[in-house]
């Protein structure tokens, strides 16, 4: 029988003389040990910490720190929840809470910005999705768990706090101060741009469904029969609550599977309906997603673009495809557990790969040099001496003001929102299209 010999042995530079320790085991034991025998060393191990370790350590948080260890090592998104965070949590599906607001992620030892929400400290200091926080206040995040590191980063309202910050592009890491604020989210907010309904979806909670049926209504009043169409923007929203997702892709599909979540068992797959109705009724939508856009987002967009509902514009979302469930542990927090992955109509899995936008359009920002070029103006008929007059009518000559109007509306836009303003351009073409269609 092969024999398995383990010595540890003190070298002279500890400067200490330990004693040999030899454990002598076979590998048909090793692999006999049961369930029971694991939890037995977990034991036996806290004991001796507890008992012999350099200095006096914490009962409760070395509990706790095993029990984040066991969860984190499944996935990123698995996490125990003491009582206060359990409270935390519960708060921000309501709307409604303190910090900073942003949502992270782990990777690589470091927090991960999924994306800032709208109108918080977070976004409004300059964070953006894809910031790596290597340091709060100076200290290293590298060791923390999430939710230690979510917990360093809370606290009064009105304190500050210094994030420093890793950003693809930068030479150097920087730090960003903020203060802390009450967060509150609308979590839709409805305008118009010219002819078309814009729907900013910042974050999935109790009240997306709602806000989203409110905003409609007031385009709706707003515009009357002249909608075009809707934007509905998704970027940098982290997700949320599932339930809303669905709620949310139900106002556009008339019917079909909006998702289908399945988890280790198979045949407990749970697949979701449309049930009849549109919003929006039967308008062009367009969805605009980037990397910050996740989990509930994505539910929302590859249910849409699967049912050749939307067209999906933008960057390739952020590939978050599982299901986190809470589950109470008596007056003991909380356990966030990853139970499922979702899959969208057509049985995708976006799990680490994201939705891919129909039309690829990188957020940019527009150069002087291609502001002025744009300015510049070209030579026309018009401008040739002794040209003929084009005799307008008064109403010609408004509808030409209210072309010209739009097309300058537009090219702002275009300068400081590049990927709405190609949204807009995308509606106000399908709608030139339908009606062309209509006159056949």
């Amino acid at each position: 029988m092969r024999k398995t010999l383990i010595a540890l042995m003190a070298g002279a530079a500890i400067g200490a003389a330990l004693p040999q320790i030899v454990l002598t085991t076979t590998a048909q034991e090793n692999n006999a040990r049961t369930t029971y025998q694991y939890l037995d060393l977990f034991g036996d191990i806290f004991e001796r910490v507890r008992v012999a370790y350099v200095e006096d350590v914490d009962e409760q948080k070395l509990i706790e720190a095993a029990i984040n260890g066991m969860l984190s090592s499944l996935d990123p998104h698995s996490s125990y929840l003491p009582p206060e965070n359990f409270a935390d949590i519960r708060e921000q599906t309501k709307g409604e809470f303190g910090g900073l607001g942003i949502e992270v992620t782990m990777e690589n030892g470091f927090v991960k910005v999924v994306a800032p929400i709208d109108d918080t400290p977070a976004a409004n200091a300059g964070v953006e999705a894809g910031d790596f926080i290597t340091h709060i206040d100076g200290e290293s995040v590298l060791g923390l768990s999430l939710a230690d590191a979510v917990d360093q980063m809370r606290g009064p309202v009105g304190s500050q706090i210094v994030i420093t910050v890793s950003r693809e592009g930068a030479e150097e890491p920087f730090d960003i101060e903020i203060t802390r604020d009450t967060i509150k989210i609308r979590a839709v907010r409805a305008r118009t741009e010219g002819n078309v309904g814009v729907l900013r979806l910042t974050t999935f909670n109790e009240q997306t469904a709602t806000n989203l049926a409110e905003g409609i209504e007031k385009v709706k009043k707003e515009l009357g029969d002249d909608v075009l169409g809707y934007v509905i923007d998704l970027r940098n929203n982290p997700g949320g609550l599932l339930s809303q997702a669905i709620e949310v892709s139900d106002a556009f599909l008339e019917a079909g599977e909006i998702v289908s979540t399945r988890g280790r068992d198979l045949e407990e797959a749970d697949r979701v309906n449309a049930r009849a109705g549109d919003l929006a009724e039967g308008k062009p939508l367009v969805v605009l997603i980037n990397e910050g856009s996740a989990s509930a987002s994505e539910i929302v967009a590859g249910a849409l673009q699967d049912h050749r509902r939307a067209i999906i514009v933008g960057a390739k979302s952020f590939g978050k495809g599982s299901v986190q469930t809470i589950m109470r542990l008596g007056d003991n927090g909380a356990m966030k557990l990853t139970t499922a992955r979702y899959y969208t109509p057509s049985g995708r899995s976006i799990q680490a790969l994201g939705i891919e936008p129909d039309i690829l359009v990188e957020e940019r920002r527009i150069t002087a040099e291609e502001e002025a070029a744009a300015n510049r103006r070209s030579r026309s008929e018009a401008d040739l001496r002794g040209s003929l007059e084009n005799q307008l009518s008064d109403d010609e000559k408004e509808q030409l003001e209210e072309e010209r109007a739009r097309h300058e509306a537009t090219a702002k836009l275009r300068a400081e929102d590049f990927q709405l303003a190609y949204a807009l351009d995308l509606l106000t073409g399908l709608s030139v299209y339908d009606n062309g269609k209509a006159d056949r």
